[in-house]
């Protein structure tokens, strides 16, 4: 997969029509997206429950772009292999959702993806000065 860092458009399947997901995902890269993006929500970490590696197994041969997946869930790291596996390209923690979030970037590379790292709301952007060169998105 080549990986520059200039803008992206990734629309999310969150809110296509879920029984539709291969003809949604088609419609959306037919439209020019870049990237199709995989909000991954646990119920924990935040609010809402979603979709989990089987889906995102499931949707894989839909996507001929890149499949980005952003892990709203904690803890991240039993779930990295189990996603890497279902297909993601790009794998993003939140920097609140663990402890040692340098090591799940470094756990995400391990296992074959993208890394990518995702600020809450109320979190400053210097948080993750000393984290630039582990990721490959922000």
């Amino acid at each position: 997969m080549t990986f520059d860092r200039s803008l992206k458009i990734a629309p999310s399947i969150l809110s296509a029509d879920f029984a539709n997901f291969g003809k949604e995902i088609e419609a959306i890269e037919a439209q020019g997206c870049d990237w199709v993006h995989v909000d991954v929500m646990d119920g924990h970490f935040v609010p809402n429950l979603t979709f989990g590696p089987p889906l995102c197994k499931a949707i894989r041969k839909h996507i001929d772009t890149v499949m980005d997946v952003h892990l709203m869930i904690s803890p991240v790291d039993p779930y990295i292999e189990a996603f890497a596996e279902a297909g993601a390209d790009v794998l993003t923690a939140h920097l609140e959702a663990g402890p040692h979030i340098h090591r799940t970037l470094q756990a995400i590379r391990g296992a074959g993806c993208k890394a990518g790292l995702a600020l809450n709301p109320g979190t400053g952007v210097e948080d993750i000065d000393y984290l630039l060169d582990m990721v490959d998105l922000v």
